[in-house]
């Protein structure tokens, strides 16, 4: 963790109270185009209804958002697991869906603001938010690009299920 830093864990309630910070950390990390933002906050609000949803963020010295994540079990009936799924089927079979999705953990969202990249935030984000999960898997997607988010997931072990899949 950088210096003046503190993660901090978030349950659903005070994740949801604080999306729109959340939203902004997501807004200044990705740069999405602004018609995308009221969608991307009520996805994030509605996954905090989801089983064993956990999020956490970590605030800077004034106590305000600078990286968070969130993720929750993944199963069949949400959008990316079945989206996911099927792909998976169609590449490499139903087995090889099955055997990563049925237990797994869906990491949903985990960003940094661009100011705290680089200080080890995202990884223990990562590793703190999957850390003692009971699902067999922990899954996740991200752009199919040589960046460092995919550099970070491939360090910490995560292999690619698909590439060049567009949801």
């Amino acid at each position: 963790m950088g210096p003046a830093t503190t993660l901090t864990e978030l349950g659903a309630a005070r994740f949801v109270a604080a999306v729109d910070k959340m939203l902004a950390v997501y807004t200044a990390a990705m740069n999405p185009a602004p018609s995308q933002l009221s969608g991307r906050r009520s996805i994030m609000a509605r996954h905090a209804t989801n089983p064993g949803f956990r999020a956490l963020t970590v605030l800077d010295e004034r106590g305000e958002p600078v990286a968070f994540s969130y993720g929750f079990h993944g199963e069949p009936g949400q959008w990316w697991h079945d989206m996911v799924h099927y792909a998976i089927a169609a590449t490499s079979g139903t087995d090889q869906a099955t055997r990563w999705l049925s237990d797994s953990f869906e990491v949903a969202e985990l960003h940094v603001s661009p100011p705290y990249q680089g200080q080890g935030l995202g990884r223990s984000l990562l590793y703190t938010l999957t850390d003692g999960r009971a699902e067999h898997n922990a899954l996740l997607s991200t752009h199919d690009s040589d960046s460092p988010a995919r550099h970070l997931y491939r360090s910490a072990g995560f292999v690619d299920l698909l590439t060049a899949f567009r949801f």
